[in-house]
């Protein structure tokens, strides 16, 4: 799966700016040019409902223009977030005249009657009025970038889930709890019970599988089955925006989740979200989506992005963690090289483009030049990335990890055997083999060692033909530099990417007896 632009499919190289950088353009103006700089190619920025209809009905569209405006001077494209309803669970986005009207735009009640700063999920004025915007936003862009293609995706709120409690607790919440269950979600139960979340599956089948009932006899009255309730209307909400927005100018929408951490409760992480054991709910409840993706700030990396990329949902990490954070660069490769991701975005990208060294840069001027054989290797099994796994606890597991491209097998080690160990950062490790021919292969990244085998245990060794470090021209032609078949390959036994040093090896293999 692919992000097709113009006909021709993209790599997202991309970062997220702060929350309230993009509502200034004089902010802005000295990062276009430094992001570019950075070897980006795409930057997400949010798009608030309070700047683009700041009185009810009429649209300010100069702090939307600005940006396409900006990225086009910089020859970069966007994807812009909608901070409607919602932005981190809280409605701190939205007009004043929406704010100030709790009558008409009601607010989450909690179980004992407070109001928190969060618009209901139940009231019909809320969607409609957001609906509105929304619509009026994806016009706009189809009149101004319909032909261009600046814009290439919309996200759908922002971090969506419901603080500090599990549901919201007002009138119409009750009714709608105890209504019946949506024949939907029913039906993804009963239909495919072994292909969903088993999380979701067991508590349906503790509730004694009915297939039947409200939300309290099909799922229980626990926090975790009020999640579930949270998640399906947070979903239809969504739907109605994605449906109502595409029908004007059908790009492709996402909505972007805030993750959960392990032993937490609904409520303490933002309930009903697409988190790994409600993307299904999610699924079933917001069909009209593109893709859900992960916003991954938990230092277990490589186990987050497994979750999401599935046969029916492409991997796009809009949020990889803050933009200064060292291990992003290697989490950046295994997402393309192991899961084929679409693209990859650091937060807050604006408050590293002034930094050198800067390790992100020189990762991203290292994929810019794979990008062609990156694209032409996805979906056929011809990409392996590597990097060391980290628990939730922080934990790194520096095991070697072996994978299996083409008759030959590859195992990275992360420790560098010319470095001393004290001197290396491990997490930082990382990078990505793509092979673009039947002996010949791409190595890119740094920080990992490479030993090689022939994937059938024949008998046969493998070495090394020849190994090329270079780089590729902005004609996608390959500029060689040194020819490494001595000293930096251990005298054929192996291919090594120095840390520190983001770079690609062109290698030739063979085998011998």
């Amino acid at each position: 799966m692919q992000l097709i632009v113009q006909n021709k499919p993209m790599l997202v190289l991309g970062g997220e700016l702060g929350n309230s950088s993009a509502s200034s353009a004089a902010y802005m103006a000295p990062h276009w040019a430094r992001l570019k700089q950075m070897h980006l190619n795409t930057v997400l920025a949010p798009v608030s409902w309070e700047l683009i209809e700041p009185t009810e009905g009429r649209f300010d569209w100069e702090s939307v223009d600005a940006l396409v405006r900006n990225a086009r001077a910089n020859d970069l494209k966007l994807i812009l977030l909608w901070f409607g309803s919602w932005k981190n669970s809280m409605s701190t986005y939205v007009p004043s005249w929406v704010k100030r009207d709790q009558t008409r735009f009601p607010r989450v009640r909690l179980a004992n009657g407070q109001s928190v700063e969060i618009l209901s999920a139940f009231a019909t004025a809320t969607l409609d009025a957001d609906k509105r915007a929304f619509t009026a936003l994806m016009g706009h862009l189809k009149a101004v970038d319909g032909d261009e293609n600046t814009v290439l995706m919309v996200q759908v709120e922002n971090e969506i889930g419901m603080l500090p409690a599990a549901r919201e607790h007002g009138e119409a919440a009750e009714h709608a709890l105890h209504s019946r269950v949506p024949k939907d979600l029913l039906q993804l139960l009963t239909k495919r019970p072994t292909q969903i979340d088993p999380a979701l599956r067991q508590m349906w089948e503790r509730s004694g599988a009915k297939t039947d009932g409200d939300w309290t006899a099909v799922f229980g009255d626990s926090d975790a089955a009020a999640e579930i309730f949270t998640a399906w209307h947070y979903a239809r909400f969504v739907e109605a925006l994605t449906v109502a927005g595409k029908a004007v100018y059908p790009l492709p929408m996402y909505v972007n989740v805030a993750l959960n951490r392990s032993g937490k409760a609904p409520g303490e992480y933002p309930s009903g979200g697409p988190v790994p054991h409600l993307i299904d709910v999610w699924k079933a409840g917001a069909p009209s989506l593109d893709l859900i993706a992960p916003d991954i700030y938990f230092s277990n990396f490589v186990d987050l992005v497994a979750r999401y990329r599935r046969d029916d949902n492409p991997l796009f990490i809009p949020e990889a963690n803050n933009a200064d954070k060292a291990e992003v660069a290697a989490n950046v490769f295994y997402a393309f090289g192991k899961w084929d991701a679409i693209g990859f975005s650091p937060f807050s990208i604006e408050s590293i483009d002034d930094k050198s060294p800067n390790a992100l840069a020189s990762a991203y001027a290292v994929l810019e030049q794979a990008s062609p054989a990156i694209l032409a290797a996805q979906g056929h099994g011809k990409m392996a990335g590597f990097r060391p796994r980290v628990l939730e606890d922080g934990t790194l597991i520096d095991t070697p990890v072996t994978e299996t491209i083409g008759n030959f097998r590859f195992t990275a080690a992360f420790i560098d055997p010319w470095t001393p160990k004290a001197d290396q950062n491990i997490t930082s490790h990382g990078g990505m083999i793509i092979q673009t021919g039947p002996e010949d292969f791409l190595f890119a990244g740094q920080g990992i060692t490479v030993t090689f085998a022939v994937a059938s245990d024949n008998g046969e060794h493998v070495g090394i033909d020849s190994a090329w470090e270079g780089t590729f021209d902005e004609h996608g032609t390959w500029v060689a530099g040194r020819l490494l078949n001595g000293d930096q390959t251990h005298q054929g036994r192996h291919v090594r990417l120095e840390p520190g040093k983001f770079q690609i090896q062109r290698v030739r293999l063979y085998r011998y007896r």
